[in-house]
């Protein structure tokens, strides 16, 4: 399904070292997203992701050596914020959606009609993952910290207004930037709302690379937890 591009999109890609998907990443947005214009915030890639990127038609910001996804993430906003004509809307992904990414239509609809301020995307097939102790850990700081249940804490696959971008930003660091950002868009009075998508990305497996990732990940989550504590916002809004 193709997005309208009658309000100004922005989309911004996180990226490490998606060298041989990140172009078919763009381009399934560049379908269903016309107008908007592709970021790719790359992570220190040591592949030729950059490149890659550039050659597809995707504006990249990129530093000279890895800063975690929400240091990063958080570089590309700015740059993007910079612009003299900021767009309305602001979709996140991540890299390795390749041709699935197009399937995101639904966020960015959601937001614009008004449903809510923060959409969500939750995968309606689960792909590869631990025992679920770092998902779980993430859903719980959000729920203590401002009151919302989500049931894809740490999806990268989100769409929201400008507004609220300004407002989450700078994101927390490196794997807590979708923990942080719930947290905060719902302090703030924002509205979460969770969509289930048919999407397809790359996935950590139960090997020892998989287990070292996902502890680095509960680390990047306690330290958003911690960083967070006092004060309770409003509830965010159940998913559909």
């Amino acid at each position: 399904m193709e997005s309208s591009d009658t309000n100004s999109l922005a989309v911004l890609i996180a990226a490490r070292n998606e060298a041989d998907v990140i172009a078919g990443t763009i381009g399934s947005l560049r379908h269903s997203f016309p107008g908007a214009v592709l970021w790719v915030a790359d992570d220190g890639s040591e592949d030729g992701t950059a490149e890659a990127a550039i050659a597809a038609g995707a504006k990249v910001v990129r530093r000279g050596k890895a800063h975690g996804k929400g240091g990063n993430m958080t570089a590309c906003a700015e740059a993007m914020l910079s612009e003299a004509d900021p767009p309305d809307y602001v979709l996140l992904c991540d890299g390795d959606l390749a041709d699935s990414a197009g399937k995101l239509g639904p966020l960015v609809e959601a937001v614009e009609a008004g449903e809510c301020d923060l959409a969500v995307a939750m995968f309606a097939k689960r792909v590869g993952g631990g025992f679920g102790f770092a998902l779980g850990f993430s859903a719980w700081a959000i729920r203590n910290r401002c009151g919302a249940e989500p049931l894809a804490p740490i999806s990268g696959q989100r769409a929201m207004r400008l507004e609220v971008l300004r407002a989450v930003l700078p994101f927390a660091h490196a794997y807590g930037m979708e923990t942080g950002m719930t947290i905060d868009a719902v302090r703030a009075g924002y509205r979460l709302g969770e969509y289930e998508i048919d999407l397809a990305h790359k996935a950590t497996g139960r090997s020892l690379g998989g287990f070292v990732h996902r502890f680095r990940q509960l680390l990047d989550f306690f330290r958003v937890w911690w960083a967070r504590r006092g004060g309770r916002g409003p509830g965010g809004r159940r998913p559909r």
